[in-house]
């Protein structure tokens, strides 16, 4: 199979990182806070959990989108706290997940290879939210997609 990528605008790519960056910081350092705190904490009591409370739909895509690249780049670290955070993003309807976003985040998943178990929890569930073939075709370049989105 070939890398399965889809060529986004470079300008949009762009962006997604400059929004991330926003995020990053206060991202890393609550994961660092949950690392060391009590893992059966409620998510709303731990420090991701606050951060996320404090996001608007557009900051919780972007932190969805840089937790899931960090635990897409570092899944063989721990990386328990960044997940618990990754599926309570995905876990969220109404965030407006865009097409472009949705791409970006399943081109990251695949990069990522199936060491990383959990790779498809944030661009399924915002792959749902999307009108039905709002995503494009992907040919013989990823043949897995459809099955995946299909259920």
């Amino acid at each position: 199979m070939r890398s399965g990528r889809i060529r986004l605008d470079r300008a949009v790519v762009q962006g997604f990182y400059d929004r991330m960056r926003v995020v990053a910081p206060a991202a890393y350092g609550a994961i660092e806070r949950d690392r060391a705190d009590d893992p059966g904490r409620a998510f709303a009591e731990t420090a991701c959990g606050r951060l996320a409370g404090s996001l608007d739909a557009a900051g919780l895509r972007a932190l969805g989108m840089w937790a899931h690249h960090w635990c897409m780049r570092f899944y063989d670290d721990d990386t328990r706290v960044g997940l618990r955070l990754v599926r309570e993003i995905a876990g969220r309807s109404g965030l407006g997940w865009t097409v472009d976003e949705v791409c970006w985040l399943l081109d990251q998943s695949y990069a990522a290879g199936p060491a990383a178990a959990h790779r498809f929890t944030l661009p399924l569930a915002a792959a749902a939210e999307l009108p039905p073939g709002a995503l494009p075709d992907r040919g013989d370049e990823a043949p897995g997609w459809p099955r995946l989105l299909a259920g």
